[in-house]
């Protein structure tokens, strides 16, 4: 069995380097107390790890250490990073820690139980160089008053509770609150989720009491596309995404899906207060063609070591 610490593979180094090159051409760098790069990413079942350089066809899971350094990579471009479908098996996600370096972090939830919950965790990774803590963590469940009341929109608890973390980089202090919301048997089942998340998000944000209100949501929706009525119902409390993330991909076998998002409020509605930092830049990072090249995968293949999504991330001026 091999292992991290073990001599990378000529063929490893070779595509790491190619993937540098192109993570250096497409992410903004980090540049001390000017800017924070703020990223979501589902990685596909992201649990157990085969510890092997290059898995077969026949290993389970195909994950393997090859692909945990191209994740690792992609991560250290970013100042924190949401990561969604955190499995219960931590092995990948430990890896990928120790390779990210001591500089490095996480806080995440338990498991999610219950075959709806998938035995999913929610998890965010952090360059402790750029940002801490600073006190806030915990699971949004749902009140008694809120349930079958129609003004709130929730019949249950959400199936994977949303993770809210306060984050301090510099003089800046923000609330990150991830979601992967249910994928059901229809488009019309997420809808009660992503209302009741937008709610909770509206009402926290107009509380004068609330820890801080530098709140931006980030995460898994399962929108189908934009402009539809799950997008509608996501946007319907004044949520903000930005421009620069509209129209790029989020799922790497359809264009059109409308998955993930990172969004604020801006203020605009006249209802809630505005994120009190300014967007640089925002984008996807699109892996396929670049991350495992070398290695003849179909997307399917690539799906299952790396994603079937790609990370957004948004570039903050401090």
């Amino acid at each position: 069995m091999s292992t991290i610490y073990d001599p990378l593979p000529l063929e490893v180094q070779d595509n790491l380097a190619k993937l540098k090159a192109d993570l250096d051409d497409k992410i903004p760098s980090k540049e001390l107390d000017k800017n924070l790069l703020i990223a979501s990413w589902n990685i596909r079942a992201f649990g157990n790890l085969t510890r092997e350089w290059m898995s077969k066809e026949s290993d389970s899971p195909r994950r393997d250490l090859h692909s945990i350094f191209c994740i690792a990579e992609i991560l250290r471009r970013f100042d924190v990073i949401a990561v969604q479908e955190v499995k219960s098996n931590l092995r990948a996600l430990r890896d990928t820690l120790k390779l990210l370096g001591d500089n490095w972090s996480m806080i995440l939830t338990d498991t999610n139980k219950g075959s709806s919950g998938n035995e999913e965790r929610m998890a965010y990774l952090f360059d402790t160089r750029r940002l801490n803590l600073s006190g806030l963590a915990g699971e949004l469940v749902i009140p008694n008053e809120w349930v079958n009341n129609p003004d709130k929109v929730l019949k249950e608890q959400f199936v994977r509770s949303p993770y809210a973390v306060s984050f301090r980089a510099g003089k800046k202090t923000f609330i990150l609150v991830t979601v992967h919301i249910k994928y059901g048997k229809s488009a019309k089942g997420r809808q009660d989720e992503i209302h009741g998340i937008a709610k909770w998000l509206s009402a926290w944000a107009t509380d004068v009491n609330a820890y801080d209100q530098n709140l931006i949501v980030l995460g898994d929706f399962n929108i189908e596309a934009r402009g539809d009525f799950l997008d509608k119902t996501f946007l319907s409390e004044g949520l903000f995404v930005p421009e620069e993330l509209q129209l790029k991909a989020r799922s790497i076998f359809d264009e059109s899906k409308y998955y993930d998002q990172i969004a604020w409020f801006n203020g605009e509605d006249g209802k809630h207060p505005k994120l009190s930092m300014e967007v640089k830049s925002a984008g996807n990072y699109d892996f396929v063609g670049v991350a495992l090249e070398n290695r003849n995968l179909t997307k399917q293949q690539l799906s299952y070591m790396l994603s079937d999504h790609y990370p957004l991330w948004v570039n903050f001026e401090t």
